[in-house]
């Protein structure tokens, strides 16, 4: 009847409370959403660059158009000169510069090497590295219509020609996000990262909520001294509205935007319902040792900020020093991360995933070791912003 009584109160004061709605419900949800729309498109299209063209020949404006042909590049521009194609890059109006020199067809005709340029602004990432790949392309297909201009000249046949500018034709098939999608490779971390954080922070603000209020006492009378049981009641109605903002987060990811899922849903939906207890379980083992709000609530953001870059999703954890594969594992994210991937990714059997769902588990129980702080902080009474 107590632990009955403590999800009662637990329920009164979430209904009671507008934060309690905006941290379970609208934040996460709104953050899904922000996310979908932003990476609706998948892969950014239609970056702007520019090009210096100081040949204005047949070949130099054919390399223009096909440049402009490829989806994620642009050309905006075409400055008369370098200079003022670098004063539009650094006024951030352009992300890339082609150039192509003086007499380039004419020396591509008279056996020199002509040289192409180009340079990229990699202040932007993103943006850059798709305008470097699009630019490297374009001047690996010029090399291709400098040789066959060569070979024609000498008069090589159209089948001679293909043996030896292609002597090798490559099949690719990239796995798991054959679309190279950028939604399917961000947003199934984000999401979750986002719940995880929203998660923590619940846990820390409805515990010192308390404090502040000075109700602890009386949360602890009622579930007659037991700090677990006190716990347990809080967190389970937290618990349930949170998996059912992490299932919509699920169903719109794997329903609606029909990324991969190679696996079925239950294994993702138990991976997603175990990162949310093991985020609680975080944020109370970061409570119990801290003792205070600012710092806990500090510390919560940290470790979800640094989950997004050391989970392994943006560099690979095998890549990094050794002492930092070791601090990876201390991030609940870094599990669901190889969830995700050994899941809805490969779809391999559940049972080569058990250690990552063990993993997770353990979070949800660290709080065990700092119970007797939590307790004594509970009993004190004291709040400690």
């Amino acid at each position: 009847m107590a632990f009955k009584a403590i999800i009662q109160r637990e329920l009164k004061r979430m209904v009671s409370r507008r934060i309690y709605l905006f941290l379970t419900v609208v934040a996460p949800v709104a953050s899904f959403l922000f996310f979908a729309a932003m990476f609706r498109t998948g892969v950014p299209t239609n970056l702007p660059v520019a090009v210096v063209d100081r040949d204005h020949t047949s070949i130099s404006r054919s390399l223009i158009r096909s440049l402009d042909a490829f989806e994620e590049t642009d050309v905006a521009m075409e400055p008369g000169s370098f200079a003022e194609a670098r004063e539009a890059m650094q006024r951030g109006e352009i992300y890339g510069i082609f150039y192509i020199p003086p007499e380039f067809r004419r020396s591509a005709s008279s056996e020199k090497e002509p040289l192409l340029s180009f340079y990229t602004n990699d202040s932007y990432i993103l943006p850059g590295s798709l305008i470097y790949k699009d630019m490297k392309l374009q001047s690996a297909l010029a090399n291709g219509v400098v040789q066959r201009t060569r070979m024609t000249a000498r008069g090589v046949t159209e089948p001679q020609l293909s043996a030896r500018l292609n002597p090798v034709a490559l099949d690719t098939h990239p796995l798991n996000n054959p679309w190279l999608s950028y939604a399917v490779y961000l947003s199934n971390i984000l999401m979750p990262a986002v719940l995880s954080m929203f998660v923590m922070f619940l846990v820390v603000f409805s515990v010192t909520e308390e404090l502040k209020r000075g109700s602890a006492t009386e949360w602890m009378e009622l579930s007659g001294g037991s700090i677990g049981k006190a716990l347990a009641g809080k967190l389970l109605p937290q618990t349930v509205l949170m998996g059912i903002t992490g299932t919509f987060c699920l169903a719109l990811m794997y329903r609606f935007l029909h990324f991969p899922l190679n696996s079925g849903f239950f294994p993702m939906f138990t991976a997603m319902l175990l990162l949310i207890v093991a985020s609680q379980g975080f944020a109370l083992l970061v409570l119990g040792i801290f003792k205070n709000t600012r710092i806990a609530l500090s510390a919560c953001a940290l470790w979800a900020v640094l989950s997004f870059s050391i989970s392994g999703f943006t560099f690979p954890v095998r890549s990094m020093p050794e002492a930092m594969q070791w601090f990876a594992h201390l991030f609940p994210m870094r599990y669901y991360f190889l969830l995700y991937v050994d899941q809805a990714l490969n779809g391999i059997p559940v049972a080569y995933s058990i250690s990552s769902y063990l993993a997770l588990l353990l979070f949800a129980g660290s709080p065990l070791a700092v119970l007797p702080r939590i307790r004594s902080l509970l009993r004190a009474n004291k709040y400690t912003p």
